[in-house]
């Protein structure tokens, strides 16, 4: 039990000193914000995913808009 808490508390720890980036990114498709028209419930891209049929994709657009995360 002991190595347990001090497991956590390390892991938490790391948590804290992540980048902000890396702490705000969603961790889900249900946490994305926006792109409801390929991420939403039956829509192309979720679908994809879901069905584990994605081989790959090409994601175009500005920086900023959240390419990386999904």
């Amino acid at each position: 039990m002991a190595d347990d808490l001090f497991a956590a508390a390390a892991e938490d720890r790391l948590a804290r000193q992540a980048p902000l980036a890396a702490r705000l990114r969603p961790r889900s498709l249900d946490d994305v914000v926006g792109q409801e028209h390929l991420l939403g419930a039956g829509r192309p891209l979720r679908s994809l995913i879901e069905a584990d049929r994605l081989s790959s994709v090409i994601l175009w657009g500005p920086p900023g808009t959240g390419k990386t995360t999904i």
